[in-house]
């Protein structure tokens, strides 16, 4: 029986990625003509470890930079997000075996300003962690976003 990775592994493992491929098949219709980044789990993560504090990105601006980064027309939605959610999982594992640098995930939000739940510690955590740096969260319905994000997102290059 093999041992189940770790989220700290399952974010080293690059299978092979970076790589751009051209967008074909179901995904034209989605996606328009031109070319996909699929990027490496370590390149979201560093990604999201340029958000200082205070300040706050968005999974399309990570995946606008993934694209930039790899000369891309759009950067992977499906893999950004994946790769998004193991940074975040193996910053809480590191976190929790003592580590103080560890990727600063609450700063990353989905499309329109909304935390994620399947982050570690789900709402209530990333809440706190929002609120002890200036954020104000509130609810809408079901959904939790932070108050006037779009004035605090960070431009990164």
């Amino acid at each position: 029986m093999t041992k189940k990775k770790t989220w700290r592994e399952k974010l080293a493992d690059s299978k092979g990625l970076p790589k751009v491929a051209p967008i074909c098949g179901r995904m034209l219709g989605r996606w328009g003509e031109g070319t996909v980044a699929i990027p490496a789990p370590l390149d979201v993560d560093a990604i999201m470890r340029r958000v200082p504090r205070g300040k706050l990105i968005t999974i399309n601006e990570i995946r606008a930079i993934v694209a930039r980064e790899h000369g891309a027309t759009i950067g992977c939605p499906i893999t950004t997000g994946i790769f998004a959610w193991i940074a975040a999982h193996a910053a809480a594992e590191a976190a929790a075996a003592g580590a103080r640098n560890i990727t600063p995930y609450w700063r990353s939000l989905k499309t329109g300003g909304e935390l994620n739940p399947k982050y570690p510690g789900g709402i209530p955590a990333i809440k706190a962690r929002l609120k002890a740096e200036g954020h104000r969260v509130v609810q809408e319905g079901k959904r939790f976003l932070v108050e006037g994000f779009e004035r605090v997102l960070v431009k990164l290059p």
